[in-house]
């Protein structure tokens, strides 16, 4: 009898290679994403109330923190006064535990920001720049924006802008922020010391985590992103506020530019997700690969018993 072996990559090291890569997986899975799962949920997150005024739109969901009275949420339907006209498409929660975790989750998000410390310096008035991704401190002024900051993410899905507001975040009416070369995997995050006002019609991109209170003139619209509270209230007037997939924006499908850096699961410091093109096709997901290694090893067990009984 003679047993003829056939070279090549053995299938049978190459499962194992694949094992290997799914046993680091759930290491590198201890990663969580800076806004929390609850929090996440939310487009708008208020701790002593939420008012609005006029037919104000949240694409997400819409709670406080710290009030379980029917007045902590006033001027949208679905809350316990359910008084309108404003709506919002997600879940409302006032008061409540989930609510309680979300705001829990707010101030870990804002303290692993600042662990990434000043980054570049710029003046209070940002109109009229081109950024790159990265991490800036941006002075207090009257008023950080008169024109439109555009944030370029060089073809890559997973850029990221962090801005240090130490104080205040305001903008001048008619501001616009515009994301542009990006992707689904983007975020944008405003970490703001204490309070933001937004000017009318101002059109803004990006999570704003304020430790007080946000502040929005009338028809204000946060194209990709949320208004996140801390301590205090947020106020609109007949705003839009799109915390969803942001379809027809330069990051399209990022979840209201809430990707571009991950933490260590219970927070710290957080980094940077890998560079990924905005064209690039997906990787095949792992399980797929590991089932791709399985019929591999199927396949040559059958050649291999194929080849033995044809030489005995």
């Amino acid at each position: 009898m003679h047993l003829t072996r056939k070279h090549g990559m053995n299938p049978i090291k190459l499962v194992g290679t694949l094992l290997v890569a799914l046993a680091w997986m759930p290491v590198q899975g201890w990663a969580a994403p800076i806004l929390g799962a609850q929090l996440s949920d939310f487009a708008v997150l208020g701790a002593s109330a939420v008012t609005n005024t006029g037919p104000t739109t949240l694409t997400g969901g819409l709670g406080v923190s710290n009030n379980s009275s029917p007045t902590g949420i006033t001027g949208f339907f679905g809350t316990l006064l359910n008084d309108g006209p404003g709506t919002a498409s997600g879940a409302v929660h006032q008061g409540d535990a989930f609510a309680l975790t979300a705001d829990a989750q707010l101030s870990a998000a804002m303290t692993s920001l600042g662990l990434l410390g000043p980054g570049t310096t710029l003046g209070a008035d940002l109109s009229g720049m081109t950024l790159a991704p990265g991490v800036y401190t941006v002075a207090a002024g009257v008023t950080n924006l008169t024109g439109v900051l555009t944030l370029d993410g060089g073809g890559n899905a997973n850029a990221f802008w962090v801005f240090q507001m130490p104080s205040t975040l305001i903008t001048s009416s008619s501001s616009i922020v515009n994301v542009i070369n990006t992707g689904a995997g983007a975020g944008v995050y405003w970490d703001v010391g204490s309070s933001a006002t937004l000017g009318s019609s101002t059109t803004f991109s990006g999570n704003i985590l304020a430790s007080t209170s946000i502040s929005m003139g009338s028809s204000v619209n946060i194209s990709c992103g949320r208004a996140l509270a801390h301590t205090g209230a947020v106020t609109f007037i007949n705003d839009v506020v799109n915390a969803g997939d942001c379809a027809g924006s330069g990051a399209a499908g990022s979840n209201g530019l809430s990707g571009g850096l991950s933490m260590p699961d219970g927070g710290g410091l957080p980094v940077a997700l890998p560079f990924s093109e905005v064209s690039a096709v997906p990787e095949p997901a792992p399980l797929s690969l590991f089932g791709a290694g399985l019929l591999a090893l199927f396949v040559w067990k059958r050649k291999n018993a194929g080849s033995r009984s044809s030489h005995m």
